[in-house]
């Protein structure tokens, strides 16, 4: 941690279901710190993507695979401006669609693709600092991370506020989450799980203002600040 905080270095896996508040919770911390910011669930989506715009089928591993293989994949780390392309196509917005929203715990679970992306993520965690999140950072990507965070909440509140986001009916979005809950928590490879030395915050009650001011507390508490 010395090491860390004489260079500059500081790494922040954040971790937890849909709707619990990481890409919002992480892109402010991540502003707050200069840092850099990785969203690894729009990696898997653009992936998604990919594999349905190839036509192949879901349920063939090795064909899902050998799409994300062979796939240029491109994702910046500005928390001001993430982009991310596929073979040169912008697609942030088409990521974050209904069918790819419905395909990517199938594409996700592929070991394979596991493997490839999170080789992608060490890489580009391997320098500087950065906040990453998604669903195995703090317990398979960087297990070392500087702090590690898993958020939460009720699943009524997470359906509501993806409801809101997504413009969405409450019902079909609960319903949904609970279905991707479910496929990410018990999938083989890297299952979404909480590290056994992660902080667990529930943001049911409390906002992201007051979320990203005690994620600040705690790493001041390990010597990183602005």
């Amino acid at each position: 941690m010395e090491e860390n905080v004489r260079t500059g270095r500081c790494v922040v896996a954040v971790d937890g279901p849909s709707g619990s508040g990481k890409s919002t919770v992480s892109r402010r911390l991540a502003i707050d710190l200069g840092a850099r910011y990785l969203d690894t669930g729009a990696m898997y989506r653009a992936i998604t993507w990919a594999v349905l715009r190839s036509g192949v089928d879901l349920a063939d591993p090795s064909a899902v695979a050998k799409v994300a293989g062979e796939t240029d994949l491109r994702i910046g780390t500005d928390p001001e401006g993430h982009s991310v392309t596929v073979d040169g196509v912008h697609v942030e917005a088409e990521i974050r669609g209904p069918e790819v929203t419905g395909a990517v715990s199938a594409v996700a679970a592929v070991p394979a693709v596991r493997s490839l992306l999170v080789t992608r993520q060490r890489d580009l965690a391997a320098a500087g600092r950065i906040v990453i999140e998604g669903r195995d950072i703090g317990a398979v990507v960087v297990p070392h991370a500087d702090l590690k965070v898993y958020l939460t909440a009720s699943p009524a509140t997470r359906a509501a506020r993806r409801s809101a986001e997504d413009a969405t009916d409450v019902g079909a979005t609960a319903a949904d989450l609970a279905r991707r809950d479910r496929l990410d928590s018990t999938r083989k490879a890297d299952p979404l799980v909480q590290a056994p030395d992660a902080v667990v915050l529930d943001t049911t009650e409390i906002g992201i203002d007051q979320v990203v001011a005690r994620l600040r507390e705690l790493l001041a508490e390990r010597g990183v600040s602005r």
